[in-house]
């Protein structure tokens, strides 16, 4: 004769209990919304820095045409342009991945700070404005905030379980 497989009772199996993000994940996602802001507002900074960037140009390049400074300093305010655009980007996608206990998020996360490392030390060999310098600054120190807490000892517990597909 046939027998039901047992069941624990009546319905369906309950999921197991998600452990919530703790505080330190809480604030890293914060901080990554932050850092996309700040992206924003150096995309603002490029826009407006035009001159300072004209400037500089020509500092490092005396000889240079009317044509030939406007190319350069395009070629400047685009690349600050569709980098800020990206950044702003990859900021929200770490922050929304990680805030769902993604671990692969974690670790892309730091992959991404240490190219924005190596990104701030080539700022200040390369031509640049100092408010975009000092923007950069303040993006990296964000990014190393947000580094340490998801690192932190009371994230790890959060992203060993698995991910949540919300």
């Amino acid at each position: 004769m046939y027998e039901p497989y047992p069941t624990s009772g009546p319905g369906p199996v309950p999921e197991p209990q998600r452990i919530q993000p703790p505080r330190s994940v809480l604030n890293a996602v914060k901080l990554m919304y932050a850092g996309a802001a700040i992206e924003l507002v150096a995309l603002i900074v490029a826009l407006l820095s035009r001159n300072s960037i004209k400037t500089a140009l020509l500092k490092l390049h005396p000889n240079y045409t009317a044509s030939q400074l406007h190319a350069a300093q395009s070629v400047q305010v685009v690349g600050l342009v569709v980098g800020a655009v990206i950044a702003a980007g990859l900021w929200l996608w770490m922050a929304w991945a990680n805030g769902r206990g993604h671990n692969w998020a974690r670790i892309l996360s730091a992959v991404f700070f240490g190219i924005s490392t190596l990104d701030l030390l080539i700022s200040f060999a390369a031509l640049r404005a100092a408010v975009s310098l000092i923007i950069g600054l303040v993006i990296w120190l964000v990014g190393l905030a947000a580094i340490v807490l998801l690192f932190s000892r009371d994230s790890s517990a959060f992203f060993r379980q698995p991910p949540t597909f919300r």
